[in-house]
This record gives structure tokens, sequence and C-alpha cells, in this order.
């Protein structure tokens, strides 16, 4: 009897196996919405890779993909699952239980993924790997029956299981894979959906918290933006970044949704006399302050995006510190580092000392005049001017820990970043673009400068080898925010290289040495490459 000839048997197994795979997943995300979202096996795998990637490929990750890193990464796992699937479903077709154990071994991988992951409390996040990877196998095991076909009995006939059709002539059940395959994509695809619209749907009362949160009137309101603040130059970033542009670096794959009516945060450790428990109402109601600070990222490139500036509402953390009796190392206090703790298992140690020198250091509800908004860190999140965010920024907040640099170190200072990071002055030119071609006569150079609680002085522009020209300041709101500045060249014909460099407060001016951005964040003049018409 002539059996299903390799050559189509082969695509059919493949296509089993990826059918297995789909099934997997679809059934671990509508699980994953009755234990929480991070639990599935995406977002754990994915969460683990990001916990082992060396700084180096991070930073290319960041510098290549920008915001988008996250979503890259996600993809570049489901691609590898896709092709492991192939392979099983291939390897199934001779080796029908190690194919399906292949399955369920990516089950143990998931599992053992979403129960490390340092924001797990529960071996609860383990099912939704453990019962995906089981639907997984069954279905594998389920498809390749029908590709294979039914033990001869000793005169010839075949035996087909009960309740299953009799094979076709060529010894395989095609009706019966058809019927099974279809089904099987047609299951995984409700579930997936609706797995992802419950899991989608599992922040609500989150949202719906922040909804109702009114900011009240700081204490100590930010004073306006001087009006020479903001210079009116096309192509140059605007003073204030709005909340929607402001750049996002973290770790989170799944953005954390914080009740606000059920956050808690404890102010603990070493030195702490009188430890503090805090609700969103009991930060609400003290003393609020508003400033104007500009953040930026340690991962930022010369002349790259992921610096911002905006106006921040919160309490001040030195008054919190303080109320906990804490005192700082220069006062005899023996704790100097203050260890931040996410909602996602993040940790981020700040300096005590540069928390209680008189810098707006805050827990912050508020950005530009609303509620923190999810992705910037809602509901509290801390802001320390002139420290780099992996140092001071922790966002989703909910426990602050005294201790020792020396006696713990923080998620990134295991990844070999420096322990303390004040962020170095730098600038950038923002028009013209790299590679423009603008029009000979008057071209207007533009951009920001930034040297956090030390202020800028001074902003200089090159074209080519010639001389440095003092460029135009606007005028400077506070030294915690960044500097808008200007210089009108008079452009010939053909090509041309521009180059800023800026000058701190204290004289310091941003050195032509270029460095990474690891340890402790990247140096060197920003320079672009244009062609005059």
């Amino acid at each position: 009897m002539k059996l299903l000839s390799r050559g189509v048997r082969l695509p059919l197994a493949a296509l089993s196996g990826l059918l297995a795979g789909l099934a997997a997943l679809a059934v671990a995300e509508l699980v994953s919405a009755a234990v929480r979202p991070e639990s599935g096996p995406v977002i754990a795998v994915g969460g683990a890779a990001i916990d082992r990637t060396p700084p180096a490929l991070k930073d290319w990750a960041i510098r290549h993909f920008g915001t988008n890193d996250k979503l890259v990464l996600q993809l570049g796992i489901l691609a590898v699952l896709a092709l492991l699937a192939l392979v099983l479903g291939v390897l199934a077709l001779r080796f029908r239980r190690i194919g399906a154990a292949g399955v369920l071994l990516f089950g143990v991988v998931g599992a053992l993924a979403a129960t490390g992951r340092p924001d797990s409390t529960s071996a609860a996040d383990a099912l939704p790997s453990v019962v995906g990877c089981l639907v997984g196998a069954a279905l594998l095991y389920l498809l390749i029956g029908r590709l294979t076909p039914p033990h001869r009995t000793a005169v010839g006939t075949e035996d087909a299981p009960e309740g299953q059709a009799t094979p076709a002539p060529d010894g395989w059940d095609r009706r019966g894979f058809v019927i099974a395959a279809s089904a099987a994509a047609a299951a995984s695809a409700g579930a997936g959906l609706l797995g992802r619209s419950l899991n989608s749907s599992s922040g609500q009362g989150a949202v719906a918290s922040r909804t109702k949160v009114l900011l009240p009137s700081p204490a100590s309101a930010a004073r306006p933006i001087p009006s020479g603040a903001a210079l009116h130059i096309p192509g140059i970033s605007p003073f204030v970044t709005p909340n929607g542009d402001f750049y996002r670096v973290d770790t989170a794959l799944v953005i954390p949704k914080v009740d606000a009516t059920s956050w808690r945060m404890k102010i603990h450790g070493k030195g702490v006399s009188v430890p503090l428990t805090l609700t969103f109402q009991d930060l609400l109601k003290r003393r609020l302050m508003e400033r104007d600070i500009t953040l930026a990222c340690v991962s930022n490139e010369v002349g790259g995006p992921y610096v911002g500036n905006a106006r921040w509402i919160g309490v001040p953390l030195a008054d919190l510190l303080k109320e906990a009796g804490v005192r700082p190392p220069s006062r005899g206090g023996p704790a100097d580092q203050l260890v931040a703790r996410s909602v996602d298992g993040m940790t981020i140690g700040t300096p005590v000392e540069d928390i209680m020198d008189g810098r707006d250091a805050m827990l912050a509800v508020g950005m530009n005049g609303e509620p923190l908004p999810f992705v910037h860190g809602f509901p509290v999140r801390m802001v320390v001017p002139g420290l780099y965010g992996y140092v001071s920024a922790c966002k989703w907040l909910q426990d602050l820990e005294l201790t020792t640099f020396d006696a713990y170190d923080s998620y990134w200072v295991k990844r070999s970043w420096a322990k303390k990071a004040p962020i170095k002055t730098e600038s950038r030119i923002d028009t013209p673009k790299p590679f423009a071609r603008p029009k000979a006569g008057t071209v207007m150079i533009a951009g920001v400068a930034w040297a956090q609680h030390r202020g800028i002085d001074r902003v200089e522009v090159r074209v080519d080898d010639g001389p440095w020209t003092r460029a135009d300041l606007a005028t400077e709101d506070t030294t915690d925010t960044w500097r808008q500045w200007s210089l009108p060249w008079k452009a010939t014909s053909g090509g041309h290289t521009l180059t800023v460099r800026a000058t701190d407060r204290t004289g310091l001016t941003q050195t032509e040495q270029r460095t990474p951005t690891i340890p402790d964040g990247a140096s060197g003049w920003h320079s672009v490459v244009i062609t005059v018409d």
C-alpha cells in the first residue's frame, strides 16, 4: 500500500509543530489573564533575556531600535519559537513522543523564567507556561497521529483507533488532519484574542484610579518659564517636552498598571529610626513642590534623543527621609545609598548625600500638569536633578530602603554600570539635521545643552575646522533644565561639518574625547554633516 510521500509529510509535520506552538502560546495568554499578564511565557522569557543581556548589546539595541527595542525583542522570541516549533514538528514525524516532549520542555523553560522574575511572588506564575505547553504537546501528538499510518494486522488489514475515520488508501487520515488542524487554528486564535483582550482590560482599576486623581496646588510652585527660555526656531526641541514625546527607557515588557487606591510605599532600613508606610493620599496631603527638571538617560549617545524636560510635582524626598530619622553620611548617617524598588522588581540605588544636599529631589506624582502617565511611573516615581536615570529615576515605586553601596549592588550596577553617575555636560545640534541640504545664505544652527544642577554658561559652534563661535543662549529657566541656543550662520555652497560644545557654570567645557555610554554616560562633541546647495 502506497504511503504518503515524504515530500508532502514533512511540510505538514512542520505545520503541525507550528500549530502546536500557536496553541501553546494562545492558551498561555488566556491563562495569564487569570494569573497576571507578566506571567505569560513571552513576557517572562523576554524579561529574563533582558536581565541577562550584556550592557553593550543592550546599548546597541537602544541605539538601533530606540523605544521599539522591546517590540523587537518580543518579535525575535516569537520568531525563534516558531522556528523551533517547525523543527519539533518534523522531529515528531519520526519520533512522535520526543517531539511532544520537546514542547513540554519549552513549558518548563517558560515556567522557570516566570517564577524567577524579581516581581514574581507566587508559584502560580508558572501556570500559563505549563498549561499552554500541555495543550501544545497534546495537539502535536494528535496531529502527527493523523499523518502516521496505523499499524497493520497480520492479515494485511489496518486497525484504525476507535472513533477515528478509516484512513485513505495511501495510509493517512486526510480528513481527520484537515479537521483537527483547522479546529486547532481557530481555537488558538480565539483563545489568544480573548486572552489579549482580558490582559488589556486587567488594569482598568488602575486606569480609573488615575482618572480620579486631582493634583493639589503645590505649596512651592515652579516659577513661570521665562519668556526668553523657548526659542521659536523650526526644528529645535521644544523647551517643555510633551508627555507623549518624552523618552522612555526601562526594562518593562508590560507597563505596570498600579491602582493608586491600594498603593503603599515603605521607607525603612539602615539609620531609619521611624519607619514610614505611606499611601498615595498621604503623599497628596503633604507639602508638594513643583519644579522644571530635565532628565537624561545614561544610554543616550552623543547627540541622542534620550533627554527631555518636564514640569514635575511631588513630595520633597529629603523631607521624608528626615522624618524617618535619616541623616546624610556627611552628618554621621550610617547609610550612603537609597535603594528604590519598583513593582516590576527593578532596583535603583541613589547616593543619600545627593538627595539631601538641597537639590529638588522628589517623589513625583505629576508631570506637565497631569498625574504621571503609566509609562512614566504612575502613581509615584523618583526624580533627582543632576543624576542619570538609572541611579535616580525609579518608576512605579513601591519601596525605599536605606543601605550602603558596599552592602548592596542595584540592578544596573550588577551589570557593569557605575554606582554613582552625575549627568555630564552635553550639547546637541537639533537643526540642521544630519545630511540636510539647506540653501546658501543665512542658516540657523540651533539646539539644546544641559548640565543639570550646574547650569549652562556658554555654547560654542565650529564650522569645519574654523574657529569656535559663541552661540546665543536662550534665557535660563533653572540650572536643572536644559538651555536652548542658536547661531545664525552665513552658509556657503559645499559640504560642511558643524560641531557644538558647551561649558557649564563650574567652568568645565565638555570634552572632545568620545567615550561610550558604559559605565557612566557618553561624552564627546556632537557633529552633523550637511551639504549646502
